[in-house]
């Protein structure tokens, strides 16, 4: 028997909620409905949802703080709905961690799409490339990737003692998309279509953040990054060896 990909729909408007988790129900996702931050936690001490639809502008607690706490502590994939017309909140949200954004009210046949391009990109093992050897310590295929290890078949970052280095599958889709193409200046939109993380609105910006955070968690000098390098006027490269 199948399952059914599992949604928690976080808004604090009765009818938005409704109406988005009937929606998604309709279209073959298992939906659970919350009406803040602290009714989420309690249902996330029960169970792990497959992903998080989260509205932004709540009072009880504003969904950056909920985005802040979900990936200091756990994977689990958010989109952002934000009714704001200010790019500071979509640009916050992703330094955060969140995996994608919509403007609400969203269109919700867009917001579907979305949906199941995030959970295709979390649910799906990517193949390693063809040098990654097996850690022989169980951990799966790895390779270095600047003072980590990338874990491709565990979809994890790791220091050198084990301990791991939380990230988003934006976040590792673009690790991979540099494992695959390493030394080779690629543009902001050809890492976009190669992590399958378009930001039709914003995409250089989106991009520039994504690259901001991953650094902060694989160079020992985030400001002088020595593994992934800027190209000027066209996007940025991989360097292995650091050099």
């Amino acid at each position: 028997m199948t399952t059914l990909p599992s949604i928690i729909v976080v808004d604090d408007e009765a009818d938005a909620r409704a109406m988005v988790g009937d929606y998604l129900r309709m279209h073959g996702f298992a939906v659970m409905l919350c009406d803040g931050g602290r009714s989420l936690r309690a249902l996330l001490a029960e169970s792990t949802p497959d992903l998080i639809v989260l509205d932004l502008n709540m009072p009880e607690e504003d969904g950056l703080s909920i985005v802040r706490d979900l990936k200091a502590r756990t994977a689990i994939p958010v989109i952002m709905l934000t009714a704001t017309a200010s790019a500071i909140d979509r640009v916050v949200g992703l330094e955060l961690g969140a995996d994608d954004y919509l403007p609400k009210p969203c269109e919700l046949r867009e917001l579907v799409a979305r949906v199941r391009s995030v959970l295709r990109r979390s649910g799906s093992g990517p193949a390693a490339p063809p040098e990654t050897k097996p850690a022989g310590d169980g951990t799966g295929r790895r390779i270095r990737f600047g003072t980590k290890w990338l874990e491709l078949d565990a979809l994890r970052l790791r220091d050198d003692d084990g301990a791991e280095q939380v990230l988003t599958r934006s976040e590792f889709d673009l690790l991979k998309a540099f494992v695959d193409h390493p030394k080779r200046a690629l543009s902001r939109e050809r890492l976009l279509d190669l992590a399958d993380a378009r930001d039709p609105d914003a995409f250089d910006r989106a991009i520039d953040v994504r690259i901001n955070r991953i650094r902060k968690k694989i160079e020992s000098d985030p400001a002088n990054p020595r593994f992934i390098r800027t190209v000027r006027g066209l996007g940025y490269i991989f360097r292995p060896e650091g050099d």
